[in-house]
């Protein structure tokens, strides 16, 4: 189903005014005295890039254009290629009137309408005032100067009822200040409207979700206080109905004005609940976002990076107008792109291959979202070659996940599981695009722990591969429910809960020596969920003794995730209702006894903290102790950290600048680090030594980057050491040089930043 832009009409117009605003009051000093400085460019930069961005998001093609343009001599600016002056700010100007005459047109229109074709005169003097030029156009003819004065009354548009401002005033007239008519009678009246809706900064609104969380929190503690009154008053009726001949009807009337005040208390609390209810519902519906707001971006960077890989790729998207909390939508933008960059990358195979292989030249992928009870389910496809499982398990086996021999015992199911460890990749070379190892591993840590989904792989060779997330509506309250094994409370999200049921251990059967129950002809494995955390049995006088498979009556809860299914034995279901969850501290993800099987914690209505389990990682835990699961491969992040010290790196560039930067990154994360001045001088330096890494430039005087490594390669010291290229050069033909000569990675760059750099040599140092 096409995205409804027509809603989001209003949003845009009051946005974008506020955008214009601002534009109109920087242009007004800009090239005075004093004016011009970077932060107050920055921000006139950043007005008209949102605007752009907006507009090409609704289709509003013209305010998109116009808008390019005015954002392009801004960042001209900014750079400080060129200087402000009076003659430029007029010009831009101009195109914010334009813009805004536009942004009213779409506003009186309500329908996404905005003027015919961007005045190409106007944009084509941006385009030369961004390369340095924006004098005025040659003498002209009083004649032909009335006829521009009439052809430009609208910038940016061919029509012109709707002027942008007025014509431009001879170049004697000594006031060029414009005398607007003044509204009178009704029109003065009615001129100016309130707006129909109002902008709310992002954080005021999240402020407000996250108290409405911790209303309904709260109103968990009113619950408990009404089963304390319930109870206190059971307990008066009963005292005051055995005492009533003794004490006459005083202790009788305390007892019945306390059950009246149990039932007004009750009462309450039922209002109470309804209308937190309502107002946390309404609140959240204010911060929901419909997907077409990361969908429909991601196809059209789908197709540009295709075409970078010389692959056209034709991406289609459905069920846009699905709605998800603002939280998640932040998370999953970035997962998004990751996968569709690796389908890309890996999956769809060149126009040639497609060809041999009967397929279409032109790629395809589809991203598609519905609808599950409370959870989304976002589908990524692609038409490619599938999951390639030798190439998986070689690298598998070279990385030591796998022992060698292993691969014909491993399902496919575990094969698809490999490629989200930390770490792993079956490119022959690393670059911006995949290869880096950290990109699937990424993915699936961002669903599970940040957006507490779930995601799962179907792959057919040749045919194409399917990757699904099951999300979360919100994470601002989430249905929990909370369950008792030895004697300590825990809790599942319900999206993951598939049933709850009652067996008894007569009816378990064992396979491959494990238990197991028969569910609708499926065979699910049962596993006391304290033998799964690895908890001590309670002592004799706690309340509830340990519930285990030796006993006779089992309460199971039945776990679901991807295809697979897992019964877990516990004590007793404590209680299931719609709670807050609070995330982990960051040094606290993946320590203590439970590793990563804790996603957050929620507060119950005794203010008691509980520990909220991932069905995902229960999963993983389980098929490790039934010897199922793959070497983990997983390493504490601080183990990694000391791991780098005392590996040494050599970082060859002629330019001093990059060399101390990269020097001081690296540094940073704890590695050694030789420099390098040119090629010849790391060439040197590497045989006279041994380094356990090298960085290298391409352009480089005596001996280039690729002539260096290939030199490198065929040193007995060096054959296997990790060289990674950082160059400016970012060509097809430069990388598959880079395969060519040996090197594990390609860094551009216009594309390095900090972490790119560091997490790319900690996936091939291991």
């Amino acid at each position: 189903m096409a995205l409804d832009i027509t809603k989001f009409i209003g949003r845009f117009v009051d946005e974008a005014r506020e955008h214009i605003a601002r534009l109109e009051t920087g242009l007004a000093t800009l090239g005075t005295a004093g004016a011009g400085d970077r932060d107050g460019i920055d921000a006139l930069f950043r007005s008209a890039h949102t605007i752009k961005g907006s507009s090409r998001m609704l289709k509003l093609a013209s305010i998109a254009e116009t808008a390019h343009h005015l954002e392009d001599v801004l960042g001209v600016l900014r750079e400080g290629k060129i200087q402000p002056d009076p003659a430029l700010a007029a010009l831009l100007m101009r195109a914010v009137d334009g813009i805004g005459a536009m942004i009213e047109e779409v506003a009186a229109s309500g329908a996404g309408a905005a003027s015919g074709p961007p005045d190409q005169a106007l944009c084509e003097r941006l385009t030369r005032a961004a390369a340095g030029d924006w004098s005025e156009p040659g003498p002209i003819s009083a004649a032909d100067r009335s006829a521009a004065a009439d052809a430009h009354a609208t910038p940016c548009s061919t029509r012109g009822d709707i002027p942008a401002g007025p014509p431009a005033p001879p170049v004697s007239a000594p006031d060029p200040t414009p005398q607007l008519p003044q509204p009178t009678g009704p029109e003065a009246a009615t001129g100016i409207r309130a707006p129909e809706s109002v902008r709310v900064r992002m954080d005021k609104l999240d402020a407000l979700v996250k108290l409405m969380g911790e209303m309904v929190s709260n109103q968990a503690r009113l619950r408990h206080a009404l089963s304390e009154a319930r109870l206190l008053d059971a307990a008066a009726g009963a005292v005051a109905a055995r005492s009533v001949a003794e004490t006459g009807s005083t202790s009788a009337e305390l007892a019945r004005a306390l059950h009246r005040f149990t039932l007004d208390l009750r009462d309450l609390t039922l209002d109470q609940e309804r209308l937190t209810g309502e107002l946390n519902d309404r609140a959240l519906g204010m911060r929901m976002l419909p997907l077409g707001t990361v969908l429909d971006p991601i196809a059209r960077v789908a197709r540009e990076l295709g075409r970078s890989l010389g692959k056209e790729i034709r991406c289609e998207t459905s069920g846009s107008e699905i709605e998800l909390d603002r939280q998640i939508v932040d998370h999953l933008g970035d997962a998004l792109v990751h996968l569709v960059r690796n389908a890309i990358d890996h999956g769809i195979e060149s126009a040639a291959d497609r060809l041999a292989a009967g397929k279409p030249a032109l790629g395809q992928i589809s991203l598609s979202a519905r609808q599950e009870g409370g959870a989304v389910l976002i589908a990524i496809s692609d038409d490619g070659r599938g999951l390639d499982r030798a190439r998986i398990l070689e690298k598998a086996i070279q990385k030591g996940l796998i022992e060698t021999g292993a691969g014909r015992e491993i399902t496919d199911e575990q094969v698809a599981d490999l490629i989200f460890q930390p770490g792993f990749s079956t490119s022959a070379i690393i670059t911006e695009v995949s290869g880096r190892g950290v990109g699937m591993d990424v993915v699936k840590r961002a669903i599970t722990d940040d957006m507490q989904g779930s995601v799962s792989i179907n792959t057919r060779p040749g045919a194409g591969t399917t990757l699904t997330l099951k999300l979360p509506l919100s994470l601002a309250v989430m249905r929990i429910l909370l369950l008792e094994a030895a004697g300590h409370c825990f809790g599942l999200t319900a999206p993951h809960v598939s049933e709850l049921i009652r067996t008894s251990r007569s009816e378990t059967i064992q396979v491959a020596g494990r238990p197991a129950v028969v569910l609708r002809n499926e065979l699910v494995p049962l596993i006391p969920l304290a033998d799964l955390l690895g908890l001590p049995a309670p002592s004799e006088s706690s309340a509830h003794g340990r519930r285990g498979l030796d006993e006779e009556s089992l309460l199971v809860v039945i776990i679901g995730v991807r295809q697979a299914k897992l019964g877990l034995v516990v004590d007793q279901l404590v209680d299931e209702r719609d709670m807050v969850l609070k995330p982990l501290p960051e040094h606290m993800r993946g320590r203590g006894p439970l590793g990563g099987l804790v996603g957050g914690v929620v507060v119950t209505g005794t203010k008691a903290l509980v520990s909220l389990l991932q069905a995902p990682a229960l999963l993983d835990a389980a098929r490790r102790m039934r010897g199922e699961a793959i070497k983990a491969a997983v390493k504490d992040s601080a183990r990694r950290h000391d791991g780098q010290q005392g590996q040494h790196v050599l970082v060859v560039d002629d330019s001093l600048n990059t060399r101390e930067i990269e020097k001081e990154v690296l540094e940073a994360s704890g590695y050694r680090v030789t420099l390098a001045e040119d090629g010849l001088d790391g060439w040197q330096k590497a045989v006279g030594g041994r380094f356990d890494a090298v960085l290298t430039d391409v352009e480089m005087p005596g001996l280039d980057g690729f002539s260096l490594t290939a030199k490198l390669r065929e040193n007995d010291k060096y054959r296997s050491t990790p060289i990674i290229i950082v160059t400016s050069r970012q060509t097809r033909e430069d990388k598959q040089r880079g395969i060519q000569v040996g090197a594990d990675a390609y860094i551009v760059k216009g594309d390095f930043d900090q972490s790119n750099l560091v997490d790319t040599l900690r996936n091939l140092l291991g």
